[in-house]
């Protein structure tokens, strides 16, 4: 369809005309008139979403709490955040009257099921002799079995009150009782809160130290709901201004309920010796090598058409109206995705003009 001048146009309805309409022929002067002038396409982006709100964080599976077993008060603390640590090192020393009280009770069931295990001997080879009946046979045997059950629950006890096995057999084995307890790491990392003091009395699983392996990190992206479109874990994921880097593991499923973002998470493998753990960032994500190209355009560029967005691009004859999917739309540049080839000139004034004369109902001299 050819136009000599603006007052030629038809009027078309809009329900059939939008994609009949996307090549548009304007003449030098029409071009004058309409006030329309062009600029050559920005750079091509490689995909990269800039600018998102980030917090360092400690991934779950690398961080402890290390808390007090039994009530105890607290005789000696060893390190202070920010201290390494190693798997196994002490942390604190307590005094426990309840450990005193639980070795004791170890004690006593180790007596309780050494004399049961030597009735059920005498017993085994009496009901063998026919001197005694089998029901007090078995009597003797559950006895047996219930003696070893309480062993086993005392020992079991202590080890959950962080008294190792070797101390345990010691004390088995006639060793003194103590009140002493040693509250050792049981990962290898940094300490990060510390909520304990020397002389401070506590109770039962009260915390005492926050100890987590800083290496990687993660980071916890709050994204517009917009650009997560496409998004899938495995994409690159970058902090510029550190130079850290890693990739996206998971994508939100619900929006927050203050500013409609999701949630996105990422593990940070490379570069997060310089981040701290509650840490805000900027960070930015690059899409994936098959996604379709990527270019930041001025928001004058763009039009709105019948539910699409579309960027005036120029031809010989005039103008076409490519069809773009927007990926980030901010207050001056929006990104979108287009098949562009990278040489194109595009309207960046009078783009209004133009989509009036693509909708057809626009008119001039």
């Amino acid at each position: 369809m050819k136009f000599s001048t603006l007052s030629g146009l038809c009027l078309l309805t809009l329900a059939s005309s939008a994609h009949a309409a996307d090549d548009l022929t304007l003449s030098a002067k029409q071009l004058a008139n309409l006030g329309i002038r062009t600029a050559a396409l920005p750079p091509r982006q490689s995909g990269e979403i800039a600018g998102l709100a980030a917090q360092v964080v400690v991934p779950g599976s690398q961080m402890v709490v290390v808390s007090t077993p039994l009530p105890a008060l607290v005789e000696q603390t060893l390190v202070g955040v920010g201290d390494s640590v190693k798997k196994g090192q002490v942390l604190a020393r307590l005094q426990s009257p309840a450990l005193a009280e639980a070795q004791r009770g170890l004690v006593q069931a180790a007596t309780q099921a050494q004399l049961a295990r030597e009735n059920l001997t005498r017993d085994e080879q009496l009901f063998k002799d026919g001197i005694i009946s089998e029901s007090r046979y078995r009597a003797t045997r559950g006895q047996s079995l219930e003696a070893a059950a309480a062993l086993a629950e005392r020992r079991q006890m202590l080890r959950l009150s962080g008294m190792p096995d070797s101390a345990i057999g010691q004390l088995q084995s006639g060793g003194s009782l103590s009140g002493l307890l040693a509250v050792t790491a049981p990962i290898e990392g940094v300490v990060l809160e510390k909520s304990a003091s020397a002389g401070q009395r506590l109770d039962a699983a009260t915390p005492l130290f926050k100890v987590a392996h800083l290496h990687p990190l993660a980071l916890e992206i709050q994204a517009p709901l917009a650009l997560t479109h496409g998004l899938k874990p495995g994409i690159a994921v970058a902090i510029p201004k550190y130079q850290a880097s890693g990739k996206l593991t998971a994508v939100g499923r619900n929006l927050s309920g203050n500013n409609q973002t999701i949630l996105l998470r990422a593990i940070i493998d490379r570069g997060d010796e310089a981040l701290r753990p509650g840490q805000f960032v900027e960070a930015s994500l690059a899409a994936s090598g098959d996604e379709a190209a990527q270019w930041n355009l001025p928001n004058a560029a763009l039009a709105r058409v019948e539910g699409r967005t579309v960027v005036f691009v120029a031809t010989p004859q005039g103008f076409h109206a490519a069809t773009v999917t927007v990926v980030n739309e901010g207050a001056q540049n929006t990104v979108v995705n287009a098949p562009f080839k990278g040489d194109e000139k595009i309207a960046v004034h009078g783009v209004s003009a133009l989509k009036a004369q693509m909708m057809g109902i626009g008119g001039g001299e």
